[in-house]
């Protein structure tokens, strides 16, 4: 985590966070495919379970625990700060490709999920967090907008 993520002083485990993120490429990637709105609807659930505070609702944060427990993962505790920011970009992106699925424009979908996947990714294998990169330039423009 770099010193720019905002910082809730609560911490949670980013092995989760990061098969979390992995079970969330796997359903962009299915609606991709697939074009089934559906998918879309579940992972705006689950992101809203989550970021409401309601993680054991979250089925897919579920199936991490368990993941993390069968495959006897690290647990590696962290500020939640970076992680709530990013589940926030993710539900943003998420609804984003929804409506324009909904508006029929695919290659606007495909543009959005590409970007959405490569966050996604330098996160899931590198820990890079670009919502904290975009957060720490937001925060040195409108200083007061954060508080």
């Amino acid at each position: 985590m770099a010193q720019q993520c905002p910082l809730i002083f609560r911490q949670v485990d980013a092995t989760v966070t990061r098969i979390n993120t992995l079970f969330v490429v796997s359903g962009i990637i299915g609606f991709l495919v697939t074009h089934y709105l559906v998918i879309l609807a579940f992972l705006i659930i689950d992101f809203c379970f989550r970021l409401s505070g309601q993680k054991q609702l979250s089925i897919i944060n579920n199936l991490s625990l368990m993941l993390q427990v069968k495959f006897s993962l690290p647990i590696n505790m962290e500020d939640a700060g970076a992680k709530r920011l990013a589940a926030f970009f993710g539900l943003g992106f998420v609804i984003a490709i929804g409506i324009a699925q909904f508006m029929g424009s695919i290659s606007v979908v495909n543009i959005i999920a590409g970007i959405f996947l490569s966050c996604a990714a330098l996160e899931l294998f590198f820990g890079y967090c670009i919502a904290c990169k975009i957060y720490y330039i937001t925060k040195k423009i409108f200083p007061k907008g954060f508080e």
